[in-house]
């Protein structure tokens, strides 16, 4: 009787990843169509290796589009898109899951399955690089614990390995979420309106923090922002959109208030932007 033994894990797959350019996201004449509308036109976009670009502007100017575009969930209708020196527009199967690895994604609601404790929620962001039978094994038993413990103590909540999402706070909930970009340990971090469900003060903690990691892990942060108050200290530059084109960018400090009524319009007093201490 031939004895049986476990099958081994099936061979690494070479990664198709190409060393980490200096320009992560290289966007020439994009523009983005949904039906018959045009929702962004005419983008030309370079942001550096390790910069922190936020990005601002009114409703509907295509802010959450261009994530997509860069992360490659939408294809550009003209112009070339580059993200992390691959051309988005030729990527699918294999080639597209590669790049979205290393491209870590946090929304504005945190994205945790509120069935699963936050050990397993921190671990979803390690699914891109595990092969199937581990993921499927990781779900009954979480494989790498102490990678989830090491990035949950980052963000202040190690003691929450084992609860569950709905014992959290909003803010601890993003949190979580933020802690599982860790493990994922993405190239590159878009992170789109991540502070809009928190207060002021949790958005800045939210904010710093991204900012913190990104510095530390040597990536690049681009951050969706409709909270002004959050621009300064942690960012680079500013990227400005308006009716889906690019409308201004420059530092956070050369921002002033007759540039922010022409770009928001008839949101810049409900958005009680004039409250924002800036120059006229």
């Amino acid at each position: 009787m031939r004895s049986s033994s476990p099958l081994p894990p099936p061979p690494a797959l070479a990664d198709p990843t190409p060393a980490a350019p200096d320009v992560p996201v290289r966007i020439e004449s994009a523009a983005v169509v949904y039906g018959r509308r045009r929702v962004l036109a005419d983008i030309d976009l370079t942001v550096a290796r390790g910069e922190r670009v936020a990005v601002i502007g009114p409703s509907g100017a295509g802010k959450t589009t261009l994530f997509r575009l860069i992360a490659g969930l939408a294809k550009p209708a003209g112009g070339r898109v580059e993200t992390l020196g691959r051309d988005t527009a030729r990527l699918t199967g294999r080639a597209l899951a590669g790049l979205r690895r290393e491209v870590g994604f946090l929304h504005q609601q945190d994205n945790l399955i509120p069935q699963l404790r936050v050990v397993h929620n921190v671990l979803m962001g390690r699914l891109g690089h595990w092969w199937l039978g581990r993921a499927l094994l990781s779900l009954l038993w979480p494989q790498q614990i102490e990678r989830a413990r090491a990035a949950l103590a980052r963000v202040e909540l190690a003691d929450k390995l084992w609860a569950l999402p709905d014992e959290l706070s909003g803010g601890q909930q993003q949190r979580v979420a933020v802690a599982r970009l860790i493990v994922q340990r993405p190239r590159l971090v878009l992170a789109d309106e991540p502070v809009s469900a928190l207060d002021l003060r949790l958005g800045r903690e939210i904010v710093a923090l991204l900012a913190t990691l990104a510095a530390a892990e040597r990536s690049t942060l681009i951050v969706n922002l409709h909270a002004l108050d959050l621009l300064q200290g942690h960012f680079d530059r500013v990227v400005a959109l308006r009716d889906g084109r690019l409308f201004w960018q420059g530092r956070p400090e050369a921002l002033h208030q007759a540039l922010l009524r022409e770009l928001y319009g008839a949101e810049y007093r409900a958005l009680h932007l004039d409250e924002i201490a800036l120059p006229a």
